[in-house]
Parts: structure tokens; sequence; C-alpha cells
């Protein structure tokens, strides 16, 4: 079975629900788990202090945090925070929206590599308790440092990682942070091609590549009715296509496919949009099927260079799910 898993918490799931899971993830044996932030739809922060107030293992992971809205120190500050409330099991994703949400709350999303590169930069020295001056373009500090007693800021370790997809940002990931949160509704191939571009931005700073953690997002649709699967699938990927056509079309997705969804979509509604995505479509991009077939289709992004994978839901059976991954024996 699979050493490492990590669960996606969307951000459209009650938070009582997540709680809830959360613990059963933990109780199954599960790694991580990452809460999605997206513009005035979730605070990710504050829903790791609540899971992290009713867990004791598990790992609680942001993805991702913006590096406009909060500044470094800011950042720094939250996540001590929540070390102490939970040691060791925080992860920081550091990432940068679209610029559709951008625009929404008057963010011009200027320089998005810059950014990430300060604001990794500062939060490094931050975490470690180090007295920081730093004057950039997107972070500015002046003798900063996070006080806190020493033996725990000796013992003290809050992984960064760079979620993205453009290869720059996977190169930056390589060279600065702790790993790289590989995005969903991609291929395998796109995994290798990612890895390449981790291991470029590694060689800047000598790094080995097995020094980078790698987790991958999955999206993951299982049912053992397979056409039930499916059909789940369909609309997910439909919606993702509405959504984000121009991240859709990058991967791999056909571009003429796409204005006949979104016409579709606008004069009949997304449920007959759905209906024509194609299946070699959702197998390409994500895990779908039986319990056997998504296995073997996560295993796949393992294979192509994804360290362990966080698994999407895509359905109202995230247990089911969880079981999946969890029990070898389950079909």
């Amino acid at each position: 079975m699979f050493k490492r898993l990590g669960l996606f918490l969307p951000v459209q799931m009650p938070l009582p629900d997540a709680i809830r899971v959360v613990q059963y993830a933990e109780l199954r044996g599960f790694e991580a788990i990452w809460q999605a932030e997206r513009v005035l739809l979730r605070d990710s922060l504050v829903v790791l202090a609540a899971l992290g107030a009713v867990t004791t293992r598990i790992k609680l992971g942001a993805s991702v945090l913006d590096p406009w809205t909060r500044n470094a120190g800011l950042i720094a500050t939250s996540l001590v925070t929540l070390d102490e409330l939970a040691p060791d099991r925080i992860l920081c994703g550091l990432g940068g929206w679209t610029d559709g949400e951008a625009a929404r709350v008057g963010i011009a999303r200027d320089r998005p590599l810059l950014a990430l590169r300060e604001v990794t930069n500062a939060l490094s020295e931050l975490i470690a308790g180090r007295i920081v001056s730093r004057s950039g373009e997107f972070v500015t500090l002046l003798n900063a440092q996070i006080p806190e007693h020493e033996m725990r800021l000796q013992s003290r370790r809050i992984p960064i990682y760079l979620g993205g997809t453009a290869p720059r940002t996977l190169a930056l990931a390589g060279e600065l942070a702790d790993g790289a949160l590989l995005n969903y509704l991609v291929t395998p191939a796109y995994t290798r091609a990612a890895l390449n571009e981790i291991r470029r931005g590694a060689a800047v700073t000598h790094r080995p590549i097995e020094f980078i953690d790698r987790p991958q997002l999955i999206a993951c649709s299982v049912n053992r009715n397979r056409a039930q699967a499916m059909a789940e699938a369909q609309r997910f990927v439909a919606g993702a296509v509405l959504a984000q056509p121009a991240l859709m079309q990058a991967n791999g997705v056909a571009a003429s496919l796409i204005d006949v969804i979104v016409r579709t979509a606008s004069e009949t509604g997304l449920d007959a949009a759905a209906h024509l995505v194609p299946e070699e479509v959702l197998l390409a991009l994500m895990a779908v099927g039986t319990p056997d077939d998504v296995r073997r289709k996560v295993n796949d992004y393992l294979d192509a260079g994804a360290t362990s994978p966080v698994l999407y839901c895509i359905g109202d059976d995230i247990r089911f799910m969880i079981d999946v991954f969890t029990d070898p024996y389950l079909s």
C-alpha cells in the first residue's frame, strides 16, 4: 500500500465536517492534510488551528497562502503560533492565486516569482529565530525577530512548500523551498516534467532532489460503480474548465473542447456540459473509477516523481476514499 498519504480539504467543506474527516484520516494513518485557501472563501490558518486542537499526530498544511495580502512577518507569526498548538505538524504552502482572484480584492498580482522568493527567504529566517533586516519590493523588515524559548526554537521545524504549475515556480521551489506542492488535474507526464524543473532549481543551490518533498494533489473520483465515478468526474472537470480555461488548456485539454464546454454551460447549464467531457480526458488528468483503478493511477503519479499523493475527493463519500487507500483488500 501507500507509505505516505495526504488529504486535500476543499474550501466548500463545512468546518464541522472537516474536523470529523481529518480525525478519521488521522485514525486511518494519513500523514497530512492540506486545507485549501481561496480569495473570500476560506482562511486556511483558522481551519488549521481548529484541526490542531482536535488531532494529535497528523500534519496540517495551508494550500496555499499568498505573498501579497499577508506580509512575511504576519505569516511567520501565525505559523509559529500554530506550531505552539501542534508542534512539528505545521506545513506552510505559498502560492500565487489567479489574476481574476487578485483583482476582486484590489491586489495587483505583480512579479509573483519575486514575491515568492522574497517571502520564502524571509520566512525561513524568521521561523529559525534570526534577526532579519530586508528591504525588497515585497518584504521590508527592520531588525525583526520572533522571540521564543531557546529549546523550542532549536527543535522547531516548519517546512515551506511552493505551490504552482508553471516551470519557473517549480524551479524556484527546487532552489529555495523544502518542497513543491504539485497541482491536480495534470497528467503523470506533467509530473515527470515538473520533476525536471525542480531538479534544475535544486542544482542552483547544490541540493539533491531527494531533499525536496514533492506531494502531488490528485483529484480522485472513486466508486464501486465505475459509471457513477465517471459521471462525478465529468462534472468536476467541466467546472474546472469553466473556472480556469487557460489552465486546463495548458494541462492538455483541447481548445476546441474547452470552447464547446464553455458555450454549452452558458446556454444549457453545467450538467449538459459535463456530458461532453470524454473519458480519455478524465483518465489522463485524475484518478477515476473503481478502487483498483484509482490506486493504480495514483501509483502512476508516484512513479513519475511525486513523493506522496494528496487526495482530493470528488464526490460525497470521502470516508470511502480514505478507506480505499488504507485498506488493500477493499475493492
